[in-house]
């Protein structure tokens, strides 16, 4: 068996994890580089190959799997650097995208700017059609007209083309016949059909995704091409994956027609590592999974050991950002990571984030130049983060500028550069804690009875006070945990959804309609796992799910189905009876008796890859090794004490270190605050007890 890489592509570091044979896995980190992400790649393949005494070249020649996640899509939507898009629409419809949902966060605050649409009205263009809700056709598709849309789309140098009809779920013959004339007009330009690629009824959810879909193709075209050819050239000859945002891979090809599913693939891969470790560990079922980057925070959760999804992903704020209107992991994310800039607002009062120093210049201690103070910064400052032991000692950090930086903060709020320092981890573990309440107690779940499983290079610098102000008793921190996400991508599968809508009353149950939607998606869910069977692999499961609500409600929940149909009364009412338990835990208030309107039918396709294997080492029985050194460690309520300094590679299985202690791995840093205590797992991972107890941790 060959080796298996994955790879995950941050903001400010690209994380690099290979699983040899024998199921070790060896990371390596490199900063991100934005002109070629290869440049990035190369380096973190470079770290791994300085482990192994080998080359970049002969690693990759004796890869069977590459799985690559990116948060490449997700900044180029933010940055608005995509393709310049044309949006076609009905004749008299031109403001879906302008109009949005109508909702606001902030309904009394006047001064703030009506938000832009994701593609210019001046590249809006109405097309004249008509279907009604039947699906029947009330103004025919008027082609002359269509063509003279293309010849003018030429003339604006168009780059992609989104097309939304309305009704177009209902009867996709217009949208369908628009695809070939943008063929004949303007070959090579890419579309996107809103009924082939999001076929909900909800109009400016399926019009934003298409818009985003047809945005990011001849954008990720480029990317994933370029990364591919740069692989190929570098010596790679294996199977190419690439991580979506449903929490698994799908092969290249099959992404390149739906580059929306790239949107957030990145952190979709971090809660799989974290349920895949915590139930290995502890056996938790509820598990609440944190990882901090250079540039952001992300938290997700594992209910009932299940990975939750939503279809309310926004890329920016809630209402005035853009909604992709698909099926992805649930993520929150938030601008609070080791690479987050520390300023004081105009009225004195110290903030973090979300600005980000990213890899260039990077914060003030790499040395490249940056003079805003960071996360990071502050952590040097802390004495939490070694400066001659940074990436495991192939990057020296600048303490002198890490302090004159926090210093300058220090200085417009009247605190020590120490001090400052400490307000700094302070508030941006705050901003951290209410990320996770937001996905946690504002959706019925308490985070108490979880355990938190922390990930990323900056999660062991204030995990505990971060599970401290939550009440939660114990924190999972992966050995790997500086690249939680590449290590996901280690224990995904290939995920792929199919969706189709039909009303459905419960009250009125139509077994037949439903039935007969349920078998297409059944059929489409055949079709490409026949697909991957030819491609080698033999195991699959599918999992069927409606979205539904209270009759006259507006969102729906998402409602989980016994088997893809329904052959009786007594399928229904376990499906309604499903609906009725999730409305009381998200909502805390049921209402037995109650029709239920489904509007959404879908069909979830898992194909089973081979993951490497976790392997348990005996516990040892000799004393605890001695600390690599001694430092001075800053601590909330303590002041600077002296504070051992533990390798992790010298820390067997069974140790037991109390705090205040700090644990240096090469990619990451765990700082055992006082009153806690940490004990290495037999998968060599740490356990820590957030409050320190007589008795020994429990597993």
């Amino acid at each position: 068996m060959g080796y298996r890489i994955a790879i995950d592509t941050g903001g400010t570091f690209t994380d690099v994890v290979l699983a040899d044979d024998q199921t070790n896995f060896i990371l390596g980190k490199a900063p991100t580089n934005y002109g070629r992400i290869f440049v990035g790649i190369e380096g973190g393949l470079q770290s791994i190959a300085e482990q192994l005494n080998s080359t970049v070249g002969e690693i990759l020649a004796r890869t069977d799997f590459l799985i690559y996640g990116t948060t490449h899509a997700t900044n180029a939507i933010i940055e608005s650097k995509t393709a310049r898009t044309a949006f076609l629409v009905t004749e008299g419809f031109p403001d879906i995208l302008v109009v949005r949902e109508g909702g606001k966060l902030h309904p009394f605050d006047l001064g703030i700017m009506y938000p832009d649409p994701y593609i210019p009205r001046s590249l809006t263009f109405e097309i004249r059609e008509r279907i009604d809700s039947d699906g029947e056709i009330v103004v025919p598709l008027d082609q002359a007209q269509a063509k003279s849309v293309m010849a003018e789309l030429k003339r604006n140098k168009i780059e992609a083309v989104a097309v939304c009809f309305l009704w177009s779920p209902v009867n996709g013959t217009h949208e369908a016949r628009i695809g070939r004339i943008i063929e004949q007009e303007l070959p090579g330009i890419p579309y996107t059909l809103s009924h082939q690629l999001n076929p909900i009824v909800r109009e400016y959810r399926r019009a934003s995704s298409t818009a985003i879909n047809a945005s990011l193709r001849p954008l990720m075209e480029r990317h994933l091409g370029d990364m591919e050819k740069d692989l190929r050239h570098a010596g790679f000859h294996g199977e190419l994956l690439v991580a979506s945002s449903f929490g698994g891979v799908m092969h290249v090809g099959d992404l390149l027609e739906r580059p929306i599913y790239l949107v957030r693939s990145g952190p979709s891969m971090g809660p799989v590592a974290g349920r895949t470790y915590a139930e290995a560990e502890t056996g938790a079922r509820e598990v609440i999974v944190c990882d901090t980057g250079g540039t952001s925070f992300d938290v997700s959760l594992v209910r009932d050991g299940v990975i939750k999804f939503t279809r309310d992903t926004w890329l920016g704020e809630i209402f005035s950002g853009h909604i992709t209107g698909l099926s992805s992991v649930d993520v929150e994310s938030i601008g609070a990571g080791g690479g987050s800039i520390a300023w004081v607002d105009p009225g004195g009062l110290l903030r973090v984030g979300p600005q980000s120093a990213g890899s260039q210049p990077g914060p003030a201690c790499y040395g490249h130049g940056g003079a805003n103070a960071t996360v990071t910064d502050a952590a040097v400052v802390l004495g939490f983060v070694d400066p001659e032991y940074f990436l495991g000692g192939r990057m020296k950090l600048d303490v002198k500028c890490a302090w004159d930086a926090i210093g300058r903060v220090g200085e417009k709020i009247n605190l020590a550069p120490q001090e400052a320092a400490r307000a700094i981890m302070d508030i941006a573990s705050e901003r951290m804690v209410g990320a996770i309440k937001e996905i946690t107690v504002n959706q019925g779940v308490d985070p108490r009875d979880a355990l938190i499983v922390g990930g990323g290079g900056a999660a062991g610098l204030n995990i505990i006070p971060i599970a401290r102000r939550l009440d939660c008793r114990h924190v999972l921190v992966p050995r790997t945990a500086g690249a939680l996400s590449a290590c996901g991508g280690q224990y995904s599968n290939i995920v792929a959804e199919f969706s189709l809508s039909k009303f459905a009353f419960s009250g009125d149950f139509d077994y037949d309609e439903v039935n007969r939607t349920l078998e297409k998606i059944q059929a489409s869910v055949d079709q490409f796992s026949n697909g991957l069977r030819q491609k080698g692999l033999q195991r699959f499961a599918t999992e069927f799910f409606v979205e539904a609500r209270y009759a006259y409600q507006v969102w729906e929940l998402d409602v989980r189905l016994a088997k893809g149909r329904f052959d009786n009364p007594g399928d229904l009412d376990a499906m309604v009876e499903g609906f009725h338990r999730e409305h009381e835990r998200v909502f805390a208030v049921k209402e037995p008796g109650q029709n239920i309107e489904c509007l959404y039918w879908k069909g979830r396709l898992t194909a089973f890859l081979e993951s490497p294997a976790l392997i348990k080492v005996p516990a040892t029985t000799r004393p605890t090794p001695p600390p690599r050194k001694d430092c001075e460690a800053f601590f909330a309520g303590v002041g600077a004490v002296r504070t051992p300094r533990y390798l992790g590679s010298s820390l067997e299985a069974g140790t037991r270190i109390e705090g205040p202690a700090i644990i240096d791995e090469p990619t990451t840093t765990i700082v055992v605050y006082p009153q806690s205590a940490v004990r290495v797992t037999e998968l060599r991972n740490y356990l820590v007890d957030v409050e320190r107890e007589q008795n020994e941790l429990t597993r």
